[in-house]
């Protein structure tokens, strides 16, 4: 048995004043001294420390391969799952040429074409396997909900935001939340998309009714709801909320997530947040690019799947790269685990509370967008799993992904 163990384990205080009990309780009067028993305890949780490595994480230059059996995975079962992934290519043209029929009128670019199926699959924070252009910088639709999810979390940090419970209209004067009904949203209810805001936002109201504005997406009517109260995926009202966190950093978001956090973690520079031709806004006399929550209308987070890679290690180390706590690990948390009036959503990230990949630990989570385009984490068993372009089979390939994992590991 390993003395040193992988799970939790008592603080050396606890355990000092286990043994202490243990040898008082003898009967024979011979009590070693507490300092002498703290010092042999601490000396052992420091060899145990130092015999656990501290995570690996990829240089700005490199990312480090590892084969699956040396991270205690199975070879050939992970050639299968991949060998799988690779026959798992969507049925969306690659040129695109269906975005308006399903999404309505773009309001930004879309690029010419995009690339094929591609992934990797990081364990341990090595690279076990890749497939396909992974060099790519493609539209990501959704998946960028989790990337402003991460920089709404950074703004509390800093303390911008005093508590995502805050009525957004304490610190954004823009004329956004001046109603009544809108004055009641919170950053939470943005957070977790049931904001309920009323209004039009660079030609697209929140209603999504008209069928040029939102093609096959278009909504049917309905009466608004209490802010909290209801769960709407709208890409109005998270544009609202992008706009909203532009006001208070008062400098471009592309700016601060490279400057707050993809830099910082050794991403390329290949990928870009644009903004849609009418999202020109005015702050502090300055004019600006306010960013959106998606692809949906074009635009949005354009990114290889090796830079999502390092969002999603970042995210599995619970904000930090390489000791630099980048995002609050408290942020991460709560980011992650059920909010607002879904069992398997977050703040702007899906979960596997309620099953959704079952084969996958509960405590699975990923940023999805359309495509599809995924970024999977399984803090469980160290895993990240980028996949562009797929099906939506995501149960079956991280199934097999799991069965690779040998016993033990």
């Amino acid at each position: 048995m390993d003395v040193c163990g992988t799970g939790p384990s008592p603080s050396p205080l606890q355990q000092s004043g286990h043994m202490l009990t243990a040898i008082t309780s003898s009967g024979r009067g011979r009590v070693l001294p507490r300092f002498l028993a703290l010092f042999t305890l601490l000396a052992f949780s420091e060899i145990c420390r130092a015999q656990t490595p501290p995570p690996y994480f990829p240089s700005r230059e490199s990312w480090e391969h590892r084969t699956p059996s040396e991270v205690g995975m199975d070879d050939a079962l992970i050639a299968q799952a991949i060998a799988y992934a690779q026959t798992q290519e969507t049925d969306m043209p690659s040129d695109f040429s269906t975005q308006a029929e399903i999404f309505g009128k773009p309001l930004g670019p879309l690029p010419k074409n995009r690339a094929s199926v591609n992934g990797v699959v990081i364990c341990k924070g090595y690279i076990i396997a890749e497939f396909g252009d992974t060099l790519a910088a493609d539209p990501t639709y959704s998946v960028a909900k989790s990337y402003l999810s991460t920089i709404l979390g950074l703004t509390i940090d800093r303390g911008m935001i005093k508590s995502i419970t805050d009525p957004v209209a304490d610190t954004i004067k823009d004329g956004g939340y001046d109603s009544l009904h809108n004055a009641k949203v919170a950053w939470q209810h943005h957070a977790t998309q049931t904001s309920e805001w009323e209004g039009t936002l660079f030609g697209k109201p929140h209603t999504f009714i008209g069928k040029e504005a939102f093609g096959k997406s278009e909504m049917k009517p309905r009466e608004i709801q209490e802010p909290g109260t209801r769960f709407e995926y709208n890409d109005v009202r998270i544009n609202r909320l992008s706009l909203s966190m532009l006001t208070l950093w008062k400098r471009p978001l592309p700016d601060v997530l490279k400057t707050e956090i993809m830099d910082p973690i050794g991403a390329s520079q290949t990928w870009a947040f644009h903004a849609y031709d009418n999202a020109t806004v005015e702050i502090d006399g300055k004019q600006m690019k306010s960013i959106s929550g998606g692809t949906r209308w074009g635009a949005g987070l354009w990114m290889s799947t090796l830079d999502h890679a390092r969002f999603g290690y970042l995210i599995l180390r619970k904000g930090n790269w390489g000791g630099k706590q980048i995002v609050s690990e408290s942020w991460i948390n709560e980011a992650t685990k059920p909010q607002g009036v879904r069992g398997d959503y977050g703040y702007l990230w899906w979960l596997n509370t309620e099953g959704r990949w079952p084969a996958a630990p509960k405590g699975s989570f990923s940023a999805q967008g359309a495509g599809s385009n995924t970024i999977w984490i399984d803090p469980e068993h160290d895993l990240v799993v980028v996949w562009r372009w797929h099906k939506d089979t995501q149960a079956e390939f991280y199934k097999r992904i799991l069965a690779a994992i040998k016993p033990g590991k």
